[in-house]
């Protein structure tokens, strides 16, 4: 295809489009609601995702691992992008991506705001000294929180002030280099004061440098690891089950930047991951890191993950053990085979010994912990088989295989089986599993994305499981359940689509009857309808769901929510508003309901809603100066059925709150 026939190609097509409605940051929402419905922590996904919108990738200079990071892209279409790009050469503007086989409106409607389109560089630009002053661009975003109410632990309890703030400070060079720090306070932990004298709660400092020479990445300070399925290691949270079949592929994989306010899961030292030859890479990393928790003596009795140091006692387990780790990846890439090991060896400075309770029998105990797995990919024609087996210092398995067919472009159809031995212990394993960690448990699942009609599009799956010993609130052994969705999108004009979606899940539960402990069973029933719909300069977005818990041992829960988003963004200045209204009924706190709400950058909300009342939210946006930006949020939740909100140090003595969210960002070059 010649230049000229591409041009009348584009513009032919430009008089097709619809005018870039949505607001970039909003997309994040979307794609939250898409990936958020599951297991996984939306948040490391979301973090990614708004580097990409702070610093576009030129879809001309894309690789296959830059475009891995996309959980929308499918492999089959990612594959399509970088074939269009080999036999046509550099797109001219975005809306060439129509012209790859595969390509769809909701796709196209997302990855647009994550990308841009500029020539590419004849060779890559060295990186030394000069070019990182004259191409480096500096990021410095300053956020607040201001709660308008006071919880009772401000009264005596809460050592520091009620605001949460976090500062960042991120340096980039293309996608090549990144170097920042960020910095957090939590609501209630001290600032400059009392125990807390260095400032900030949580610092996390990194760099990471990708792709000079034979190194492939670098990392130092606070970084992330994953590898294979997560058998062995994964500090992600990036697998688990979703709307999206995708998020069960791992595809985005390796040596990470730690630039969020997890302050749990995360790795501190150096990695570096090596070039051996073409198809050859080995990775090696370290850490060292204090961790916060409780520990008698010679023993660790549990470890405390929400980074929360408010009160004395909070603030009596910060940083009381350590965790040495050092780990190793070989990694070979074929055309028709990939295959890797990893081994990780961990090491706590006293003995993991948890208090014994009937649920934790068989959890991590014991001073260091070896794990050893292989993972694999095998592809045959429209077959491809995946998978990872891993083993314990003790011999103990744990392994996941997954058998997926594409019939076609718009179709998928995944196969996967689970087996993770009830004693298998891994400190740093995360994978797909109903009970939240890769022990004691046995599962088959089956998934289907599928074109159904020219605009409308089916994602289902199917998951059997089974718990061979006892869970929490489980306690019985050889218990099963049922965990499954089913939805339709129609996508009829670029501007407008919809989803209709049903999710059902069946779970056994504890239970207490004239003092006698029994097990029952729990049905969840969940239907959610969402418009989308945006023009030139505004977007609206509506929401009604449904969710009902049955239980064998006692009424029914259910509960009701309705939300309606209205954005505008104005032609002569530089300013987008928001405004979102949510009404919500429900029994209790089981059938309650959340909803992905627009907020301020790198700043996730997910409000759950339960009781009965409405939020209001207010977000506005100001392009202050060229690169300094202002963003602001106000947010009210009236409850109508109680006089005060919340118990214990969480307590608002009134039967509403509101909070206040600013933000400014300044881009330097």
């Amino acid at each position: 295809m010649n230049k000229l026939f591409k041009m009348l190609l584009l513009i032919t097509m430009q008089t097709y489009f619809c005018v870039n409605g949505c607001h970039s940051q909003g997309v994040l929402e979307d794609l939250a609601e898409q990936v958020g419905d599951g297991d996984i922590n939306v948040e490391f996904y979301m973090e990614e995702l708004s580097d990409y919108l702070i610093n576009p990738l030129n879809i001309n200079e894309a690789t296959k691992e830059d475009l891995e990071s996309f959980p929308f892209l499918s492999d089959k279409l990612l594959e399509n992008i970088l074939y269009y790009l080999y036999k046509y050469g550099p797109m001219m503007t975005n809306k060439e991506l129509m012209m790859v086989e595969g390509m769809d409106k909701n796709t196209f409607q997302l990855l647009k705001y994550f990308i841009i389109v500029k020539q590419p560089h004849p060779k890559p630009n060295k990186i030394n000294l000069k070019n990182l002053v004259k191409y480096g661009k500096h990021d410095l975003i300053s956020r607040i929180d201001i709660p308008l109410y006071k919880r009772e632990g401000y009264k005596k309890t809460y050592k520091g002030y009620p605001y949460h703030h976090t500062t960042r400070y991120q340096f980039h060079y293309n996608t090549r280099v990144y170097a920042g720090i960020t910095m957090e306070n939590d609501a209630g932990e001290p600032f400059f004061s009392g125990t807390n004298k260095k400032g900030f709660d949580f610092y996390s400092p990194y760099l990471y440098m990708h792709n000079i020479g034979r190194i492939h990445t670098f990392v130092l300070g606070n970084y992330r690891v994953n590898y294979g399925y997560g058998m062995v290691v994964n500090t992600n949270f990036s697998l688990g089950k979703t709307v999206s079949l995708n998020t069960l592929l791992n595809r985005n994989t390796g040596l990470k930047k730690h630039s969020s306010t997890d302050e749990f899961n995360y790795l501190q030292g150096t990695g570096i991951s090596y070039q051996l030859s073409k198809r050859w890479k080995w990775d090696v990393f370290y850490s060292y890191r204090k961790m916060d928790g409780i520990v008698d003596n010679l023993f660790i009795r549990s470890l405390k993950k929400d980074g929360l140091h408010r009160t004395t006692k909070e603030i009596e387990k910060n940083h009381t053990l350590n965790n040495q780790l050092i780990g190793s990846h070989l990694d070979y890439n074929g055309s028709y085979i990939e295959w890797g090991l990893t081994s990780v060896y961990n090491v706590f400075n006293k003995v993991l010994n948890p208090v014994h309770k009937y649920y934790n029998t068989f959890d991590p105990r014991g001073r260091d912990f070896l794990n050893i797995g292989m993972n694999y990919k095998f592809f045959m024609g429209k077959f491809s088989l995946f998978g990872e087996t891993a083993l314990d210092k003790k011999g103990r398995i744990a392994s996941l295989n997954i058998l997926r067919y594409l019939p076609n472009i718009h179709t998928q159809i995944i196969v996967m089986n689970r087996w993770y031995d009830m004693k298998y212990q891994s400190f740093y394993a995360r994978s797909v599993a109903e009970g939240g960690r890769v022990q004691n448990e046995n599962a088959f699942y089956i998934g289907l994305e599928t074109k159904l009609l020219r605009n409308v599009f089916l994602n289902c799956y199917g998951d059997f499981f089974y718990f061979p010993y006892k869970k929490y609130l489980i306690n019985e052994a050889g218990t099963k359940g049922f965990d499954g969705v089913v939805q339709l999108t129609y996508s009829p004009r670029y501007e407008l689509n919809m989803f209709i979606k049903y999710k059902y899940k069946n779970k056994p539960r504890d239970y207490t009857m004239d003092k006698e402990k029994l097990i029952g069973t729990t049905n969840q029933h969940r239907l959610r309808y969402q418009l989308n719909y945006s023009e030139a300069q505004w977007n609206i977005k509506t929401i009604m769901e449904y969710n009902r818990i049955d239980y064998s041992y006692k009424k029914p829960s259910q509960g009701y929510l309705v939300s309606q988003h209205f954005g505008y963004s104005w032609k002569k200045i530089p300013l987008i508003l928001d405004a979102t209204f949510s009404w919500f009924n429900t029994d209790d706190y089981a059938s309650r309901i959340s909803v992905y709400e627009k907020g301020l950058l790198y700043s996730f909300s997910i409000p759950s809603f339960y009781d009965k009342g409405f939020r209001i939210a207010l977000n506005a946006r100001y392009e202050i100066f060229k690169n300094v930006i202002l963003q602001c949020k106000f947010a009210e939740t009236n409850y109508l059925n109680k006089q005060e909100i919340g118990t214990g140090l969480d307590r608002i003595p009134h039967h509403y709150k509101q909070d206040i969210y600013l933000q400014i960002r300044w881009k330097i070059k």
